[in-house]
Parts: structure tokens; C-alpha cells; sequence
């Protein structure tokens, strides 16, 4: 038996591309495994709520009701794939609660595999958030997110320690296109019969490299 898989994707800094890739990845998952189940933690509109709101809920880490309503939900062994799409204004409180409950060994106990993807950025906030991550979580659960339109160059030497996923930048004129609330990745897909596009071929390679990290979760351990 597989394990459930939870997503959590985050940045202790804005504009980092952190909601592309969690609407990238929960079409993804919604393509693979028939369900998948996204939690918007946002201060920003347009949301992933704006984008996939039938996928969608909303929910907070601000007091305590919501931040156990949220881990209730996170660590539920029932098969349906969950993206965390969590706001820079939540980073630090959501892995402080996090390593208080001892989300991921609980999560480990009852079949969850969580999967950090920590979106990289070259300024201070990001090293000293991306050292946080690395004293709490375990290494194969740690992802470091290589956006090539937000880190113009080679990676920080310290965020590429363990697995990266690269995301190509896309020209201005594409990146307006896929912004649109009504744009999805798996319709263009379905519909685009040239596949030589550029933006068929963006969205291919991400969706392999997608594919190649649910393969790397492995089965449940008895």
C-alpha cells in the first residue's frame, strides 16, 4: 500500500512563484490519482482558492482551533493526495506548531509521507528559513524548489545539499497566459495537439518531474 502523500509548499518570502507550483502539482495529482485534496494559506489574492476552487479549501494558523483543524486534516491516512499551499506570512508559525506536535513523526507512525518543497530565494530570510527546515525536517523529506525565474543563476550552495526540483522560466508572454484564473494545465494539454510548444513542453517536463517524486515515496512500511 502506498502511503499519502502531503505537499507542503512554502517561502518565507513573497513572490517566489509558491502558488504556480502548487497549482501545477495539484493538477498533477488530480490527473494521476483521480482526487486530491489543496489547503490555501494566503494572504494575496489571486489565491490558489481563485484558481482551483473546486479542489480547494481555505484554512489558518493563527490561533489554535485552526491550526489543529488543519494537522487533523493533514494527517489522515486515507489515500487522497493533500497540497499545502502555505503564505510567507504563515512560514514560521506553521513549522513552529509543527515541530512542537511532532508532525512528522506522528505522520510517519500512521502511513503520511509529507514532502516539504521549499521554494529558494537568494536573500537572507530564505538561507535562515531553508537552515530552520533542515534542523527539523527529515533529509528525504525536504525538497528545495529551483524556480529559474525567481533565482537568476546557479542555486545557493547551501539550499542544494539534497534534492532539487528545477522549474524553467517561461517568457513574459506565457507567464501572463498561464496567470489567468481560468487557464489550466491539464486542458491545455488535453486540448494544444502541437506538443513542440513551448508552454506543452514546460508543463510535460514538470508534470514528469511530478511523477518521478510520487515514485520516490515508495510503499507503506509495516
Amino acid at each position: 500500500m502506498r502511503r499519502t502523500p502531503v505537499y507542503i509548499i512554502c517561502s518565507p518570502r513573497p513572490l517566489v512563484g509558491k502558488t504556480l507550483i502548487a497549482r501545477l502539482l495539484s493538477e498533477f495529482l488530480l490527473l494521476l490519482r483521480g482526487s486530491v485534496i489543496a489547503f490555501d494559506i494566503n494572504l494575496k489574492e489571486p489565491s490558489l482558492l481563485d484558481y482551483l476552487p473546486e479542489l480547494t479549501e481555505t484554512a489558518d494558523v493563527i490561533d489554535t482551533f485552526g491550526k489543529m483543524q488543519l494537522m487533523d486534516r493533514l494527517i489522515v491516512n486515507d489515500g487522497i493526495a493533500k497540497v499545502l499551499d502555505l503564505g510567507f506570512h504563515a512560514f514560521d508559525e506553521f513549522f513552529k506548531m509543527a515541530d512542537e506536535i511532532g508532525f512528522m513523526k506522528e505522520a510517519a507512525r500512521r502511513g503520511i509521507a509529507p514532502l516539504v518543497l521549499f521554494v529558494a530565494d537568494t536573500d537572507r530570510v530564505s538561507a535562515r528559513g531553508y537552515q530552520t527546515l533542515r534542523q527539523q525536517i527529515f533529509p528525504n523529506a525536504l525538497l528545495t524548489v529551483d524556480n529559474e525565474a525567481v533565482v537568476r543563476g546557479e542555486l545557493p550552495e547551501a539550499m542544494g545539499y539534497g534534492r532539487v526540483l528545477s522549474i524553467g522560466a517561461l517568457p513574459v508572454f506565457l507567464k501572463t497566459y498561464i496567470d489567468r484564473v481560468s487557464f489550466s494545465f491539464t486542458s491545455y494539454l488535453r486540448a494544444e495537439k502541437d506538443s513542440s510548444t513551448e508552454l506543452h513542453q514546460w508543463i510535460r517536463r514538470n508534470y514528469s518531474s511530478f511523477r518521478e517524486i510520487e515514485l520516490s515515496l515508495g510503499p507503506q512500511r509495516s
